[in-house]
């Protein structure tokens, strides 16, 4: 393959998805403020590397809940990968194992867990949890999450309802007749189209529990003893909430910028959460990372670990499974090559003093 970073998996993408799948995959919420600010806040940060320090021998692995990974990057949960690709999340989570990373699955996957279980026995496998207004569906999915060897709970706490995503709208978004959310039977495992608005947007709100709260999560830590993980923090004090009913650690989203419009970039949030929950919790983070070097900035400012969503879409799309893993390769490079420049041997290695906002070079004394 001929690709070389991410924008070429996405310009490749864009002419192969058809427009259903393109515009759920790549809209955000609302003017897609935070869509941007996602990537534009990365660019705002500038390097600061050491010269001299020996980077013959480079060792990026690390451990979360004793789960041992090659680098800290992972999948991120995107729903429905069947859309891009038939491979799928199949496709993508045996491309995760191959590089040594965790592969989030989805609650709304076109790939139920236990298909995905034996379709990558090899990888570290965590599984994204939407609260549903029925309790035992809930349950249910957490104990099959169990049974079939998932190593985390990730619960999505942003998404109460879902936002106006106004291509979806237009489109009147629906999951293609051909394919199903896999986790379910009957009619839940359908995402209809709805007029005036998309389907997905009617499922949401028929489904999820608009009612759930931090006792919902007490809830879950008394239903299981996998460590549960709080997705969609942006807050110093959700995070201290997050410490105080027993998580283990959270990620700091935005959603991909598909929730509420005009939140910060998560870089921009990240330290805040590092300062009051750091030493607690494992801080993981995603959204706007399309570079080694992106990862690396979150790494010197707290985060413990970084996902990726679209880029993995748009990989998929392109050449399914062999795309993840060209692409997974790329970034794992590129990091690399971020790592020896700054002189960092391993994730220790990486000082927050390394990475600070470009006003730090507006004035020249």
């Amino acid at each position: 393959m001929s690709f070389i970073s991410v924008a070429d998996f996405e310009k490749q993408a864009i002419v192969k998805l058809e427009l259903n799948a393109l515009d759920y995959y790549k809209s955000g919420a609302g003017e897609e403020l935070t869509l941007g600010y996602n990537r534009e806040a990365f660019k705002r940060l500038r390097l600061r590397p050491r010269c001299l320090r020996n980077i013959a021998e480079l060792n990026t692995s690390c451990s979360i809940w004793g789960q041992h990974l090659k680098w800290p990057l992972g999948i991120a949960p995107v729903a429905m990968q069947k859309m891009a690709h038939l491979d799928g999340e199949k496709g993508s989570a045996r491309a995760a194992g191959k590089a040594g990373c965790v592969f989030i699955l989805s609650t709304l996957s076109t790939t139920s867990l236990e298909d995905l279980a034996a379709a990558a026995p090899d990888t570290c496998k965590w599984f994204q949890l939407y609260i549903y207004k029925d309790r035992a569906l809930t349950e249910s999915l957490v104990r099959r999450a169990e049974q079939a060897d998932f190593k985390a709970l990730v619960v999505t706490v942003d998404a109460p309802v879902f936002a106006q995503r106004r291509a979806d709208v237009r489109n009147k978004f629906s999951l293609p007749a051909h394919l199903s959310l896999a986790n379910f039977q009957g009619a839940q495992c359908n995402v209809v189209s709805a007029a005036g608005d998309s389907g997905l947007s009617e499922y949401v709100a028929s489904q999820f529990d608009s009612t759930v709260t931090w006792q919902d999560i007490k809830w879950l830590k008394q239903l299981t003893q996998l460590p549960i993980v709080v997705k969609g923090i942006l807050t110093a004090e959700d995070a201290e909430l997050a410490r105080e009913f027993g998580c283990a650690g959270v990620i700091v989203s935005n959603h991909g910028g598909r929730q509420l419009d005009s939140t910060p970039a998560t870089i921009e949030a990240l330290p805040e959460i590092v300062r009051a929950v750091g030493p607690d919790l494992v801080v993981m983070l995603d959204g706007g990372i399309t570079e080694g070097n992106d990862i690396f900035k979150a790494l010197a400012l707290g985060a413990q670990m970084v996902f990726i969503g679209r880029p993995v879409i748009w990989a998929l799309a392109c050449d399914g499974q062999r795309g993840v893993e060209h692409l997974l390769k790329l970034l794992r490079n590129d990091f690399d090559i971020t790592m020896a420049l700054t002189g960092c041997r391993s994730l220790a290695h990486i000082q927050t003093s390394m990475v600070v906002p470009e006003s730090t070079y507006w004035t020249f004394k």
